[in-house]
Formats: structure tokens, sequence, C-alpha cells
């Protein structure tokens, strides 16, 4: 187990419970951390370091939903994926509300501990995929914005400078206002003479 390796947080307001979802995750060698109220898991996971959040929804004073909620309305907590935990068994509004806050699914208690720990290797990898590709944006980001920095200064010293006559031969001359231009006054001038 890395030591910067984000951990689970387990939260429910009965131990018994918590020691059952530590019993299904413990195979998975994954770095868990409880809760026993969603006060406490949202200190948690504003102390950052959360993964994954495992939620009953209901609790007293502040339920699963209330957390939920407000983790969405964080920039640093909406996108760490939560598994509701319900022990009411299907209840078609609760599914309706609770997907609608973007949960990542909601598990019937007592939770199937080969089934919970596929989940949850699933959201952690596909947690992984995403801050990676995160990185590797910002990355490309830098490059990018390095490149034209580059390619400005590259360009800028001979953005004022006049262009150069098309043929070399032609010496730059003076222009009317102490700019030198290309020969066609000499030639003009030339001619003028040869006439003459």
């Amino acid at each position: 187990m890395a030591s910067g390796e984000e951990r689970v947080l387990l939260v429910d307001d009965h131990e018994d419970n918590l020691f059952a979802l530590e019993s299904a995750l413990a195979p998975l060698g994954q770095p868990l951390e409880r809760a026993t109220s969603g006060n406490d898991a949202l200190k948690a996971v504003l102390r950052g370091g959360i993964g994954l959040v495992l939620l009953d929804v209901v609790m007293p004073q502040v339920s699963g939903l209330d957390v939920v909620r407000y983790m969405q309305r964080v920039e640093q907590t909406q996108h760490i994926p939560v598994i509701l935990l319900t022990g009411f068994g299907r209840d078609s509004e609760l599914a309706r509300v609770a997907y609608r806050l973007g949960v990542a699914d909601l598990v019937m208690k007592p939770v199937d501990p080969w089934a919970l720990r596929t989940k949850v290797r699933y959201l952690l990898a596909q947690r992984r995929r995403m801050q990676a590709l995160d990185i590797q944006v910002q990355l490309q980001d830098v490059e990018l914005r390095s490149l034209r920095s580059q390619l400005d200064s590259v360009h800028a010293p001979h953005a004022s400078a006049p262009l150069p006559h098309p043929d070399v031969r032609v010496p730059q001359q003076p222009g009317p206002h102490g700019t030198e231009t290309g020969g066609r006054h000499q030639e003009t001038q030339y001619a003028e003479e040869g006439e003459g």
C-alpha cells in the first residue's frame, strides 16, 4: 500500500455496520477510514485524501443525502464517487433522488462482500484513470503555452523590421522617414539618368 494512496471512507452510525464494511473490503488492501456521523464524514472529505465514500443514507442530524448534497457544492469533493447504503430495501424515490445527485451506486444492506469489493475496485480504478488524464491535460496545456511563448519570442523581434527587397543585389536605401526601403527609387533614378 502506497503512502499517498487515497482512503475509502466508511460512514455509518452503527459500529457493527462499519465492522461489516471493513471486513468486506479488507481483501482489497485499500486504506480505510471510519466516520460515525454525517458531520464527521464532511470533515473527513474536506481534509482530503479520500478516494471513495461508502455512506449510510439514514443517520441522525445529517443524513447521507445531505452529505452528498454538500459534497456536490464543493469543488474539491464533487468528483469523489459515493456509494449510498440503505437498509430499507428498494425505494424508487430514494433511487431517483440519489442518482439525480450523482451518486455512483445505491447498495442494499446487508451488503454482498464480493459485489461491494467489485464496485469499489472499479470506482477507484476509474477515479485513478480520470486523475491521470487530468494531469496529462494539465501537462499538455503547460507545454502548449511554453511553445506559444517560444513562438511569440521568435517572431516578435522581426515583426517591426522592414521586409528585404526581393532582389538581394539591390542595396537598401534610406526612405523618406529615415527607414530603409528597397531599390525601387534607385531603379527609377538609374532609368532617368539613362534617358538623359
